[in-house]
């Protein structure tokens, strides 16, 4: 019995040592949500996991180079009911995706949303048709 109540006391310790973290995690300070940036380029990756769902695609820069940007999503769960699935993005596809940048400037932002290559365009929040 002791040692059970001992480890209830660790577990809940552990719960609300970890509440913090867990609050900050999931903030949206970093991102300009007053600001939107188009992104034009081809998609290097997409993750379809839990909390969030990501890609990466590289941009072109006026210079010629490549700068590759992360993007943050909502969770695989949110994303079915605005008409995602695991496979809508592939590498190598060519989009146009919006973006909240990064407040710090780095290549970073959170989905707002996107153009596929055969023209279907998805937005956060909205549902499919």
């Amino acid at each position: 019995m002791r040692r059970s109540l001992a480890v209830a006391a660790i577990a809940a310790a552990a719960c609300i040592g970890g509440w913090g973290q867990a609050q900050a995690h999931h903030s949206g300070a970093m991102f300009d949500r007053s600001r939107q940036v188009t992104l034009v380029g081809t998609v290097k990756d997409f993750s379809w996991t839990n909390p969030h769902s990501s890609f990466s695609v590289d941009v072109a820069k006026p210079d010629g180079s490549t700068e590759l940007w992360a993007v943050e999503m909502n969770s695989p769960n949110n994303l079915v009911r605005e008409g995602w699935t695991r496979s809508t993005l592939r590498p190598g596809d060519k989009v146009s995706a919006v973006v909240n940048p990064l407040r710090d400037g780095k290549p970073g932002g959170v989905y707002v949303g996107i153009t596929l290559p055969d023209g279907k365009v998805l937005n956060a929040g909205a549902q499919p048709k």
